[in-house]
């Protein structure tokens, strides 16, 4: 039966078809006679305790700068549809909490992936710390006296965005590197919230494997490496994405979190692995599918709506 998918993403217009997730989630979506509706979180909206959206019906097609057909603009309730993808990129702020209080008045009844409650529950370098048995050693925290403190324990360190996404933002300070103390104050002028300090992982020389688990199952990984003179991998400032298969230290990490996944409904996840540690658990609105399908000649949006439909009884 088909089922009515509404999905709160950036712009359709904007994206990258040949890299980005939510557009192969789409094709996949219509092939299986599903109606897709689009519309952006900004058109998101709860009026008298009913969300509701400005959203335009959409239809995709894999063709560079023709990739998507939009009808006319029409207020829909949520309540209607079977299922809401909410794939709009991070940063996780406000504006984004907002939003999964909206979609958590429609949820369970109309499955909103990734279950809305849950990713307010869950950012991704907080929900992280629940497995510290297999992160690297990390410090939270606004003082600074703790992150000096860790500095010297540590010496070689990673000083992040505890909100930040797409490897903005993230220093490598390095054994008597004098900048500490100014990045510091710029970060207090920037960020009201605490800030991420990591032990500096070499390994990350050799790339950042995302690994993408689907309710709660590893299903698929790929490299990052980070280009020549950057500490971060990240895709969205040049790290080359390379095959990479599953190390037994990934099937032990992936073991120990996914139950905890799938129990709270998180049905599409992208973890973050330096050498055997893990960094994040992505669960806003990850990506990396194309990059595996292309390596593996696998179709991993294909599983992830197997995994929705079987939610939803319909399998």
């Amino acid at each position: 039966m088909p089922l009515r998918v509404a999905i709160q993403m950036d712009p359709i217009e904007s994206i990258n078809i040949e890299g980005d997730s939510s557009f192969v989630m789409g094709l996949s979506a219509e092939a299986r006679g599903h109606q897709l509706w689009h519309y952006h979180p900004r058109q998101l909206s709860l009026r008298d305790g009913k969300a509701i959206a400005r959203a335009r019906p959409m239809s995709l097609r894999r063709v560079k700068g023709d990739h998507f057909t939009l009808g006319e603009e029409e207020v829909i309730e949520l309540s209607s549809m079977d299922v809401v993808l909410m794939r709009q990129d991070p940063p996780f702020d406000m504006a984004y909490i907002t939003a999964t209080h909206i979609l958590e008045t429609v949820h369970p009844k109309t499955l909103v992936v990734n279950d809305p409650a849950s990713v307010r529950n869950a950012p991704e370098k907080l929900f992280v710390t629940h497995f510290p048995q297999y992160m690297p050693p990390t410090l939270i925290t606004s003082d600074r006296h703790e992150i000096l403190a860790f500095r010297e324990q540590h010496k070689d360190i990673i000083v992040k965005p505890l909100f930040g996404n797409g490897g903005a933002g993230v220093f490598h300070i390095a054994p008597g590197d004098e900048n500490l103390g100014a990045l510091l104050e710029l970060f207090t002028q920037l960020y009201r919230e605490p800030i991420i300090v990591q032990r500096y992982l070499p390994e990350v020389r050799q790339g950042d494997k995302r690994i993408i688990l689907i309710d709660g199952e590893a299903v698929g990984a790929i490299n990052r490496v980070p280009a020549a003179g950057e500490a971060r991998s990240n895709m969205h400032v040049g790290g080359r994405p390379e095959q990479a298969g599953l190390t037994p230290r990934d099937q032990e990490i992936c073991a120990a979190i996914g139950p905890a996944l799938r129990a709270r409904g998180m049905i599409f996840v992208g973890i973050d692995v330096i050498g055997d540690y893990m960094t994040e658990i992505n669960v806003t609105s990850p990506t990396g599918l194309q990059e595996i399908n292309r390596f593996d000649k696998v179709v991993l949006e294909d599983r992830i709506w197997d995994a929705i439909e079987m939610r939803l009884g319909r399998k």
